[in-house]
């Protein structure tokens, strides 16, 4: 095994990716992915199949190789709506309390919809996430 990460940018259309989603979900991707790129400056990107990315930063794994994933993201999945915020939750309870109906996992935000959350919070909590990952920021 190389050890590589099997997602990688990939040249898929992410407006394609959106269109293939369901009414709600599309028009609530569509606003994440707005929210993210004006956080970033940075224009979308699909990562592997399902993730669409902003930004990269260089990060390390467990066998210290170096490699790269988006600053920002997120997927359409199954159940929930998952936001990538690499720098975690940690620090941010109050922005975390104001947010509304929310799971969250070590980097992941997890939403069923956005019509459960305060639309204002959650761009804090984005662009909190993109000033906290700069130093480790790769071009951009």
């Amino acid at each position: 095994m190389s050890g590589e990460p099997k997602t990688r940018p990939t040249a898929a259309s992410v407006p394609q990716f959106l269109a293939e989603q369901g009414e709600q979900r599309r028009a609530d991707c569509e606003a994440i992915c707005a929210m993210m790129q004006a956080a970033t400056g940075e224009p979308p990107v699909m990562w592997g199949e399902a993730i669409v990315g902003f930004g990269r930063y260089a990060y390390c794994n467990s066998t210290k190789k170096t490699f790269e994933w988006p600053l920002v993201g997120f997927s359409p999945r199954k159940n929930d709506l998952t936001l990538y915020l690499m720098p975690g939750f940690e620090g941010h309870a109050e922005l975390m309390g104001r947010l509304g109906k929310h799971k969250t996992g070590k980097s992941c935000l997890y939403l069923k919809t956005l019509a459960d959350v305060d639309a204002g919070v959650l761009r804090a909590i984005i662009e909190g996430s993109v000033r906290a990952m700069a130093p480790r920021r790769i071009g951009g």
